[in-house]
């Protein structure tokens, strides 16, 4: 079969490789879509620790069922599947308290390589993640699961009432996919980003107000009246956007720190501001089992709907075209077809 792998930063080369065989429980499966995110491209510009280079990578995919390992009774040839690429063990100590998005196994486990033509899918995945494809999604809008899930995991604890008003920082796919789901919940969302192009598609997908950083302030004055948002979703991963995020946010309000940074950044807020104003920062990653349930529930119903926020399709062997678009701010996200 014919993989992509990641050579080095800025390079991805189409290779040969054996078609691996199912064993006892698990599935291989014949990719249809996979889709580019913001960790394959951070891997591709720069470099990224859980993506090892030279190696295959690629995790949000769908597809069909070209074998099923033995013991394997939920799934048979043929069947179309959507999955997520992990699952926690449930055995660890972090899984024992209900923390299995924290799981000290679930990036030893992982599994990458969606940019090729099959991906073999373990047991634990098998058992716990992978779902019967419905006939109302695409190929393109099934292969979201995996970061709707973890979008869906960071909303998982918030009571968002219906008019709260919710700032997104970031209007890449992450900052959108926030967006489907704030609007969802009723939600009254402002955004801003640097791409204008992708501002115009928020106002497509529900914003009510889409804005560069320059005029952010004033524009959460005006749409909260002075007040603050409810709440603050930053998608940039950048220290320095961590550290302003506090500043929109009303007293009493949460800011989700969604946006992963480089490891050893620091940032510093004002105690004060965090103190007497009561403000809650919380971290999210990754998802549970539960998360990529509610996940699937939700593109399954057609709750969110997902399709336009690809900009387009490249066949396998280009898909160094497509994150060289990325890198440059070129489109939302690309769908690979094999």
């Amino acid at each position: 079969m014919k993989s992509c792998f990641l050579i080095r930063p800025g390079k991805i080369e189409l290779l040969k490789t054996k078609i691996p065989k199912a064993s006892e429980g698990e599935l291989l499966v014949k990719i249809k879509t996979a889709l580019t995110c913001g960790t394959d491209l951070k891997a591709f510009s720069r470099g990224h620790h859980v993506i090892p280079m030279p190696g295959v990578f690629g995790h949000e995919f769908s597809g069909i069922v070209a074998d099923a390992g033995k013991g394997v009774r939920k799934f048979k040839k043929g069947d179309e599947i959507m999955a997520v690429h992990s699952a926690p063990c449930l055995k660890c100590r972090y899984c024992k308290k209900g923390l299995c998005n924290l799981c000290e196994n679930i990036m030893d486990t992982k599994v990458l390589g969606a940019f090729a033509e099959y991906i073999l899918l373990p047991p634990h995945i098998v058992k716990q993640n992978v779902f019967h494809k419905p006939g109302n999604l695409t190929f393109k809008e099934a292969a979201f699961l995996e970061p709707l899930s973890c979008v869906v995991h960071g909303m998982q604890e918030l009571k968002i009432k219906e008019r709260e008003k919710a700032l997104i920082i970031g209007a890449g796919p992450i900052g959108l996919l926030h967006l489907l789901l704030l609007k969802n919940k009723g939600a009254d969302v402002i955004i801003t980003g640097l791409e204008k192009k992708r501002l115009a598609l928020a106002k497509k997908l529900g914003a009510s107000v889409a804005v560069t950083p320059d005029n952010l302030a004033n524009a959460i004055n005006k749409f909260t009246a002075g007040l603050g948002v409810d709440y603050v979703f930053e998608c940039t991963g950048q220290p320095d956007i961590w550290q302003s995020s506090v500043n929109y946010v009303r007293r009493g309000g949460t800011v989700i720190l969604f946006g992963g940074c480089k490891s050893g950044t620091t940032v510093t807020y004002d105690t004060g501001r965090l103190h007497y104003d009561e403000i809650t920062l919380k971290g999210v990653f990754h998802f549970t089992p539960d998360d990529v349930r509610q996940a699937y529930t939700l593109l399954k119903s057609r709750k969110i709907k997902v399709s336009k926020l690809i900009t387009g399709e490249y066949p396998l062997k280009d898909t160094e075209k497509a994150f060289l678009k990325l890198t440059k701010g070129k489109g939302i996200k690309y769908a690979i077809i094999p």
